[in-house]
C-alpha cells in the first residue's frame, strides 16, 4: 500500500512538473547595452503579471547582436541603438518587418573626471585618453566618429582613442579614470557616480540616436512574444523609460 501511495506520488509531482514546463515561455531578447536597466525593470514587471515567463536577455553592442542573431543565435526580439542593423536583419528576412517599431530616443554627450576644462567638442584635443565604443558595432561609436568627423578634429584623435566593446564599458573607464573621457549615452551618464556630464554633442553632428526593435521571424510564431512586444509600446514601458532619461520624440 505504501508502495503503491510513494509511485503515485512521484507520478503527481512529474505531471505537475509538465504541466508547469509546458505553461511556461522562454523569450529570448537581444537588447542594446544601453538599455539593460530599462529591460531589467520591465522585465521583472512583466514576469511579476505574467509568473509563466522567463526571460534570457542578452545585452550588448548593437552590430555584435545582429550578427549573433544572423548565425543563429536564440533570438526573439531586437532592440538596437540604431535603424542600421534592425535594416541589416530585415534585408536578410531575419525580422518581421511589420513588427519594426520605435521604442524610444536617446542623445549623445561626453563624460569624464578630468580636471581640464571640457566644454566642446574641439576641447577634446587637450585631453589624452578618450574612450568610445567601436564603431563598426557599437552605434555609440558611429554617432560619435561621426560628429568628431564633422567637427574636423578624427584625424588629430585617432592615437587617443580607446576602443570599448560597448558603451557601457565606456562609461566604466571613464568612471576608473583609465580615460579622461567617454562619449556616452545621456542615459549612461545620469548613472554615474564618478564621472561628470561635461558637454552634450550637439544634435545636427551625429544622426538622432534612435531605438527601433522588431520581433525575429521565429519569435513571430508566438503570441507571448507579440504580447510583451506590445507591452513595450504600453504606458508602463514609457513611465520607465522617462526615469531613465530616455524620450520619445
Amino acid at each position: 500500500m505504501i508502495q503503491a501511495m510513494k509511485k503515485i506520488s512521484v507520478l503527481c509531482f512529474a505531471l505537475i512538473m509538465m504541466a508547469t514546463t509546458a505553461m511556461s515561455s522562454e523569450l529570448n531578447l537581444s537588447v542594446a547595452a544601453s538599455l539593460k536597466d530599462v529591460i531589467s525593470e520591465l522585465t521583472a514587471s512583466y514576469t511579476a503579471k505574467h509568473p509563466g515567463t522567463v526571460f534570457l536577455k542578452n545585452f550588448g553592442p548593437s552590430g555584435a547582436l545582429a550578427s549573433q542573431i544572423e548565425n543563429g543565435a536564440p533570438a526573439d526580439l531586437f532592440i538596437s541603438a540604431n535603424t542600421e542593423w534592425v535594416d541589416y536583419l530585415n534585408n536578410k528576412k531575419l525580422v518581421d518587418a511589420s513588427s519594426i517599431k520605435t521604442f524610444t530616443y536617446n542623445s549623445l554627450v561626453f563624460t569624464g573626471t578630468t580636471s581640464k576644462k571640457v566644454i566642446s567638442m574641439k576641447d577634446l584635443l587637450k585631453l589624452d585618453k578618450i574612450a568610445i565604443g567601436s564603431p563598426k558595432s557599437v552605434p555609440a561609436g558611429e554617432y560619435a566618429m561621426a560628429a568628431m568627423t564633422k567637427v574636423g578634429i578624427a584625424a588629430q584623435l585617432t592615437n587617443k582613442l580607446v576602443m570599448a566593446k560597448d558603451v557601457r564599458e565606456c562609461l566604466m573607464y571613464a568612471e576608473l579614470g583609465e580615460v579622461d573621457g567617454a562619449f556616452v549615452y545621456k542615459t549612461d551618464a545620469l548613472l554615474a557616480k564618478k564621472s561628470k556630464l561635461l558637454f552634450a554633442v550637439p544634435q545636427e553632428l551625429y544622426p538622432r540616436v534612435v531605438y527601433p526593435m522588431a520581433i525575429t521571424i521565429k519569435g513571430a510564431k508566438s503570441d507571448e512574444v507579440k504580447a510583451f512586444h506590445a507591452f513595450l509600446q504600453g504606458d508602463e514601458a514609457k513611465s520607465v523609460l522617462s526615469k531613465y532619461g530616455f524620450v520619445f520624440k
